[in-house]
């Protein structure tokens, strides 16, 4: 058993693999069979439930279709197929648009080959921030299980448990033989799981996991399949999203019930909670590590990559999916709306919510890829 290194605060260095580990130092195996855990505390409230009866058939259902829409990483995905090129740094014209550093001086004075690893480097930091938060919604996931009051809704943060645990898997898989580099979990996540990993009630752990946390995820990855050149990433976000979708629809139906039932102020303050949690998420995919790495002005590069084509969608993704949940389960409320509008997503408040189940998307087989989009992916 690999010795374990427990710290105080979390490592910021950048981590690269190789294929062949067979020759490397005495003091790199370390750095590889090494676990790092850093310690947190959480005042977790728990719940028996002695019931053990069906309260909601919706949410038994999704429970159902967990255990039937089960994959496995190791089979499920082809980790064969070559890696394609990433460029999106030169002369090509769609890549020059979906690169926020393209006509940047500080940019354009690379070399080719530094501009090649500013691709790769930025590639892997999105990834490596979606190993990060899939981590985290794993941690969250196991606390739901204890402290969520109702029979249903243990069993299916069991099966969410288990869902994470495989895109933990695969992520990691995917940043250590496919790009060969680890960066560390941005400050902004790490800011937004701490929040939800240590706070008592168990909501709000539903509020900034299920409907936040899960609703940038499903925004950040239909984003990333859209526009990556990699076959085997485009099928691991595949099947990754498809449980994502059910985590989220169960978050919206179960709680639209709940939050019915808190005092005012007790729903302000889970507004509050939600919005400050969205204020957090702008910042997730924001990657300061990278403008570090290459001697950037952090600022400027930032302002940089907001204002990008990418980050764009991001963010258009990420608010029409979180601002019409939040408004379903009641916590678009008068006194965060002004602060929502000050964002500019309120436009995106009647927009269709996961609270209505689409029963037929939800069901489909594993193996219903669209095979057109992924053909195209995988010229």
């Amino acid at each position: 058993m690999a010795a374990i290194e427990y710290i105080d605060q979390t490592p910021k260095e950048i981590r690269y693999f190789d294929d062949d580990l067979g020759d490397i130092s005495e003091e790199q195996e370390k750095d590889i069979t090494d676990s790092v855990a850093e310690i947190f505390q959480t005042p977790l409230t728990g719940a028996y439930n002695w019931d053990y009866s069906a309260q909601d058939n919706r949410i038994k259902k999704l429970y159902e279709l967990g255990k039937e829409l089960n994959w496995n990483g190791e089979i499920d995905i082809d980790w064969d197929r070559p890696f394609p090129e990433m460029d999106l740094s030169n002369e090509n014209e769609e890549g020059r648009a979906l690169n926020p550093f393209a006509d940047w001086e500080p940019y354009e004075r690379m070399s080719d080959e530094d501009k090649q690893r500013v691709t790769r480097h930025m590639n892997a930091w999105g990834i490596n921030q979606f190993l990060h938060g899939e981590q985290g919604a794993l941690l969250v996931a196991s606390q739901l299980v204890s402290a969520a009051p109702t029979y249903n809704a243990k069993l299916y943060a069991a099966s969410q448990a288990f869902d994470e645990a495989r895109h933990v898997e695969v992520f990691n898989r995917y940043c250590q033989e496919r790009l060969q580099l680890m960066y560390p979990v941005n400050n902004a996540l790490k800011d937004i799981l701490d929040k939800i990993l240590t706070d008592e009630r168990w909501d709000l752990k539903f509020i900034g996991m299920q409907i936040i946390i899960e609703g940038l995820a499903l925004s950040a990855f239909n984003t990333f399949k859209a526009i990556t050149p990699d076959p085997v990433l485009h099928d691991l976000l595949h099947l990754v999203i498809r449980d994502e979708a059910r985590h989220v629809t169960f978050g919206v139906n179960y709680l639209e019930a709940f939050v019915k039932g808190l005092t005012d102020e007790e729903r302000e303050e889970r507004a509050m909670f939600a919005y400050e949690a969205c204020v957090l998420s702008r910042e997730r995919l924001i990657a300061t590590d990278v403008f570090e790495e290459f001697g950037w002005d952090v600022e400027e590069a930032r302002k940089r990559q907001l204002d990008g084509v990418v980050m764009k969608a991001f963010r258009n993704l990420l608010f029409n999916r979180v601002i019409p949940n939040l408004k379903r389960i009641g916590l678009l409320t008068d006194k965060v709306r002004p602060l929502y509008e000050a964002l500019g997503v309120l436009e995106y408040e009647n927009l269709p919510n996961d609270g209505v189940i689409d029963w037929a998307e939800l069901s489909k087989p594993l193996d219903e890829v669209d095979n057109a989009e992924l053909g195209a992916t995988a010229s």
